[in-house]
């Protein structure tokens, strides 16, 4: 078993000449990410379907255990609320084809007013996904943490069908008010809910979101370094993926947690 970690991009401003090189062309950016990290974020695919050559470009600069855990698009998962989205959901399937073992799991990201009530539709929606593919869901609501029913309601569902549950951390970051413009944007967009910790599957999948100082984020994560080793221990292959409010240091805080581990 073997811990993947990365960031929620290949490429961010504030990287060109200090973690990628500059000046370096967009695609070749991504191959030089994956030299400092295993894993990434598909946040891109959640504003629109990317088309397949560029799919095959990353497939190109990426070894084959290099992990994608993409994100659903957002006309399926927030528009449309995973109802009538056959057509949609067979257009994103053949564009991301090219990844292959790449694509190490479609991440379900639900909006907030996702509730309990609504698990039936993700139930029905995950039946009828093909089994090529591993699946990992995020929700939001509240219900979801504070309510022990509504947890093993989804627990349930996501067990049947042999899909993980992602937690996104943002304890950390809401220890303290918001000391840049950063991070007061973050504070307005992230959600604030309970830490979780319990992998269902033998892939469990962490969002972890420290602050701008690289010395807070890196005490916050300090949790996850005894969980990913019992994971390990137990046999599991967990991939843990490290943002900050602007991103700019979160390549170096990467590093900074695998050689924790």
């Amino acid at each position: 078993m073997r811990l993947h970690v990365g960031c929620a991009m290949w490429a961010h401003k504030s990287w060109q000449g200090r973690f990628l090189a500059h000046p370096l062309p967009p695609h070749e950016r991504l191959r030089n990410y994956a030299s400092w990290c295993n894993a990434v974020e598909g946040n891109a695919t959640f504003y629109a379907t990317p088309a397949r050559s560029a799919v095959a470009s990353w497939a190109q600069q990426t070894d084959a255990d290099f992990r994608f855990v993409i994100k659903l698009p957002k006309t399926i998962t927030h528009e449309r609320r995973l109802t009538g989205v056959d057509e949609a959901l067979h257009a994103f399937l053949e564009a991301i084809e090219p990844l292959g073992p790449r694509a190490h799991a479609l991440w379900i990201q639900l909006p907030g007013s996702f509730t309990p009530a609504d698990v039936p539709v993700l139930a029905r929606f995950l039946r009828r996904l093909t089994r090529s593919h591993r699946y990992a869901v995020e929700v939001r609501h509240p219900a979801f943490f504070n309510d022990p029913r509504a947890a093993r309601l989804l627990e349930g569902v996501l067990a049947a069908a042999t899909a993980e549950w992602i937690p996104f951390d943002t304890t950390t970051f809401f220890q303290s008010p918001p000391g840049s413009d950063a991070e007061r944007e973050a504070w307005t967009r992230k959600p604030r809910v309970p830490l979780r910790s319990l992998a269902l599957t033998d892939r469990p999948i962490v969002r972890y979101l420290g602050r701008d100082a690289s010395t807070q984020t890196i005490k916050g994560w300090q949790r996850w370094i005894d969980t990913a080793i019992e994971w390990l221990r137990e046999g599991r292959s967990p991939t843990v993926f490290i943002h900050t409010p602007d991103n700019p240091t979160c390549q170096d805080d990467v590093r900074q947690r695998s050689s924790s581990v």
